[in-house]
């Protein structure tokens, strides 16, 4: 070959090569990168407009697994941007009432005037769980008070500096009042949580308020128009709320994985879950999916004739009632709240959530869930082999052939959690008659042992009287 062909060849391959890398980057930053930068500036927005967090300590501590994220926090217009060097760019929105919702396909002033003033209990100085008074009350007859102390502050120590615990808040509740409380060095009982998958179990108590009212019935298909001619038709509520729809959901959290799309890069989150097909026939295969909870939320939506109803609805059934006067539940872009993941309260108005479930819905003798709801919502789906989830909460039935083969093995079988990523725990234990609540930013789950925690709080409470 000539000099001149092999000039010819090598210019070639330059040009492949370079079109190669050009459609790398053109995937990069088109569908890899806004996954992050969406991560980064929605949970930015929440922890800083919302909570009113550290920005500092929010890069440092809650975006540490993503360093090469660069955001700007604009207090004057209300939004949070994040790029990588300058690509991928993402902007979350704040707006009163309703948290920070991404600005994808909407602009930023039409997401703000979403902003709404949610209907609040009172403040009491009264005790909790009444007001957020602290009890003068004694320690209950058979409480270990060292031991109970030392298990909570196990929970905020770090073992391991090379994967931190980073707990924030524990709370411990025994025969409904708090005989515990601490929060890590910069929050306090007033700091805003986001509780991840723990919304899934306020969205269990939002569809049961509905269904104790008549206006939606768990036996029947799930009222989504786009199913009706096709075999999603068959779907029922109940078969969402255990997870057991059969709708194909990747739940992973990660690059091209449908949950970070779904949370991430889309404006309407249920229209993407509610576009899924049958992966299984309905009822047959347990399959954990936030896209089921979030179809929920679009369910509860149809309900009301208004956006304003809908939006006022979480507090008006549900947190005023119960006084979780600091909640928070955020929405999508189109105004759909975000049942699956994005719900932010107090650690105290957490603990206040599972009292509700631990006194079976009923709260200062009025019926917030309806008669067996709760009962309903800690029974385990058929379809889970494991029977380690009920109805949008967990549970610790165990194997049938197997019991001891459990999630939580050293805690009681009857325990059941509301449960969020990075080690958000809202912990049910109605034979203990006890709460346990503990929330953090554990980014390494092996990090943090709930069982042993759990078992460590339990074994200094007053013995089971039952």
């Amino acid at each position: 070959m000539t000099s001149k062909g092999r000039g010819r060849l090598w210019r070639r391959a330059l040009a492949v090569l370079a079109l190669l890398l050009l459609a790398a980057g053109v995937f990069v930053t088109g569908w890899i990168l806004p996954t992050a930068t969406g991560y980064v500036a929605r949970n930015t927005c929440s922890a800083v407009l919302l909570a009113g967090r550290d920005p500092a300590q929010v890069a440092a501590e809650d975006m540490a697994p993503y360093p090469f994220v660069s955001t700007t926090v604009d207090r004057e217009q209300q939004l949070v941007r994040a790029t990588v060097v300058g690509l991928a760019a993402r902007t979350a929105v704040y707006r009163p009432g309703l948290g920070c919702a991404l600005a994808i396909a909407s602009d930023s002033d039409t997401l703000r005037a979403q902003g709404f003033e949610p209907p609040r209990a009172p403040a009491s100085a009264a005790p909790w769980p009444q007001g957020d008074g602290d009890s003068t009350d004694p320690d209950p007859p058979g409480l270990d008070r060292a031991g109970l102390d030392a298990a909570v502050a196990a929970a905020f120590s770090e073992p391991d500096p090379e994967s931190l615990r980073r707990t924030r808040a524990v709370i411990v509740v025994y025969d409904g009042a708090i005989v515990a409380e601490r929060h890590a060095d910069g929050f306090d009982r007033n700091t805003l949580h986001l509780g991840w998958s723990m919304s899934k179990s306020v969205t269990n108590a939002l569809v049961g308020i509905l269904v104790g009212r008549g206006q939606l019935d768990l036996q029947a298909p799930a009222p989504v128009p786009a199913w009706a001619d096709d075999p999603r038709r068959a779907i029922t509520l109940d078969q969402l709320l255990r997870m057991s729809s059969g709708l194909e959901f990747d739940e992973r959290y990660g690059a091209l994985a449908d949950a970070t799309h779904m949370l991430f890069e889309v404006d309407d989150a249920a229209a993407y879950a509610i576009s899924k097909p049958l992966a299984h026939p309905p009822d047959t295969v347990f399959s954990y999916s936030s896209a089921t909870t979030n179809i929920l939320s679009w369910i509860v939506r149809q309900q009301f004739t208004s956006d304003a109803a809908y939006h006022r609805y979480p507090h008006e059934a549900l947190f005023a009632p119960i006084g979780m006067r600091s909640a928070v539940f955020e929405t999508d872009a189109t105004g759909t709240l975000l049942g699956s993941s994005y719900v932010h309260a107090s650690a105290r108005d957490w603990a206040r959530f599972g009292l509700l479930y631990l006194q079976d819905g009923v709260w200062n003798g009025a019926r917030v869930l309806p008669p067996g709801w709760v009962d309903y919502s800690r029974t385990p789906t058929p379809t889970s082999e494991t029977r380690d989830y009920a109805a949008q909460f967990w549970a610790n039935a165990g194997k049938p052939d197997d019991p001891g083969d459990r999630r939580f093995p050293h805690l009681p079988v009857d325990a059941y959690q509301a449960s969020g990523f990075q080690g958000q725990a809202v912990l049910i234990v109605p034979s203990r008659r006890a709460v346990i609540v503990r929330l953090g930013m554990t980014h390494q789950r092996p990090a943090w042992d709930l069982d042993a925690f759990a078992a460590s709080v339990l074994a200094a409470l007053p013995a089971d009287r039952s």
